[in-house]
């Protein structure tokens, strides 16, 4: 899965950062300015989490392209 950051809408909150340090990266300033990234299958969960904490909803999951899926907070939650 690929995860990426909508950068105009973090507002440097970093709860995905407390969560997740070993994938998200912040700036100087506390923002996520992490570049798209491909992440291990087996760090779903966590990123789930990291997308539900983000009170931004900045945090985009993309799925293979085989499945044409991209979730970000609304869609995790089920909205």
């Amino acid at each position: 899965m690929r995860v990426r950051v909508d950068h105009a809408r973090c507002q440097g909150h970093a709860r995905c950062f407390k969560l997740a340090p070993h994938i998200f990266e912040l700036d100087e300033d506390g923002y996520n300015r992490m570049p798209p990234t491909e992440v291990d299958e087996s760090q779903r969960d966590i990123v789930e989490r990291a997308v539900l904490a983000c009170p931004e909803r900045a945090i985009i999951i993309e799925d293979d392209a085989d499945e044409g899926d991209s979730r970000n907070a609304q869609s995790v939650r089920g909205g």
